[in-house]
């Protein structure tokens, strides 16, 4: 419609050009004429004017509507954005109460309620987020980050007295183990102690003699400790037990053990022979007498006999008091 003016101009000269030069048109003819196209002129100018007045409030109204759904893009991703910052710190705290080992279920319940607003967010049109969505959501945003603030707080509180427990905590396990090295050194102390009193305590035999019982019942005795097998009937072994201050007056089980050439003991039960410990394993002893010490060199005598024919060679004579070894000697049948 611009072109309306140009084209009028053209169908005038047209028109003018086809007019004859030798004709003699009347005045008012013409007159009327031109007064016709400057009327149909004035109409064309009016009609371009109105549309391009039309054309150019539509570009307006087009630019206003294209700058509003700009503008609410930008606030529906700021949203989103808000959102996703919210998540990221409900989520953020429930890794730290977990860290405290505890749990919270209505923080795992804020977290799925912000994932249901980021899927409703995310599916807005940037023309179709309205002034009151935009509100709604900007006001639960607002009650969410009060209430994250809040949790924040009380993580720092129980962070805080975590930390105090801890201190508390190490501070007593360092004043246990402390105890338990003062108990750990007393009680090593008091075993050293119990196993020096121990070793004081025991008994010793002084003067260990051995004779033999003939079957006519005629003791020998030979300080060379050799005898005849064939005249042995019996074997006696007579000592002394020695001073000793520190062992406590009271009955003491000596036991007695005769050691063949081969290294076995002689062992029968109807002349008082058993089992006892000795370094903690089970032996047999020859005989055994229950003596109530006390400390005067108490002489004690033990008499076996075999009920048979003793082997010849080297015996063993070992005296013990409870699991430990007195003292021993040795002597010979031939």
């Amino acid at each position: 419609m611009r072109h309306g003016p140009r084209i009028f101009l053209c169908f005038f000269s047209l028109n003018y050009s086809r007019m004859d030069p030798n004709e003699n048109p009347e005045p008012r003819s013409n007159n009327s004429r031109v007064l016709l196209w400057v009327a149909l002129v004035l109409v064309l100018l009016g009609i371009n004017g109105v549309l391009f007045y039309l054309n150019q409030q539509k570009g307006e109204q087009n630019e206003a509507l294209t700058t509003e759904v700009k503008a609410k893009d930008s606030k529906l991703q700021e949203q989103i954005k808000q959102y996703e910052a919210l998540k990221a710190d409900f989520e953020r705290q429930s890794q730290e109460l977990q860290a405290l080992g505890l749990s919270n279920d209505s923080l795992e319940a804020k977290i799925a309620s912000v994932n249901a607003d980021l899927l409703k967010l995310r599916s807005f049109r940037a023309g179709s987020f309205s002034i009151a969505q935009q509100n709604l959501f900007k006001q639960r945003a607002k009650n969410l980050e009060g209430q994250l603030r809040k949790k924040d707080d009380d993580i720092a509180k129980l962070k805080q007295d975590n930390e105090s427990l801890y201190t508390e905590t190490t501070a007593l396990k360092e004043k246990q183990n402390k105890l338990t090295d003062t108990i750990s050194t007393i009680a090593r102390t008091n075993r050293e102690l119990s196993d020096k009193v121990s070793i004081a305590s025991r008994l010793q035999a002084d003067n260990i003699k051995v004779a033999i019982i003939t079957s006519k019942n005629k003791e020998k005795d030979d300080d060379k400790e050799e005898f005849k097998a064939k005249r042995v009937e019996k074997v006696k072994v007579t000592f002394a037990l020695a001073r000793n201050d520190v062992s406590p007056k009271e009955t003491k089980a000596i036991y007695l053990r005769i050691l063949e050439p081969d290294g076995a003991a002689l062992y029968n039960l109807s002349t008082g022979g058993g089992t006892f410990t000795v370094d903690g394993q089970e032996a047999f002893y020859t005989q055994k007498q229950d003596v109530v010490y006390d400390n005067t060199k108490q002489k004690l005598e033990f008499v076996y006999a075999k009920g048979a024919e003793y082997k010849k060679g080297q015996h063993t004579v070992e005296l013990y008091e409870s699991g430990q070894l007195m003292g021993k000697t040795t002597f010979t049948l031939k």
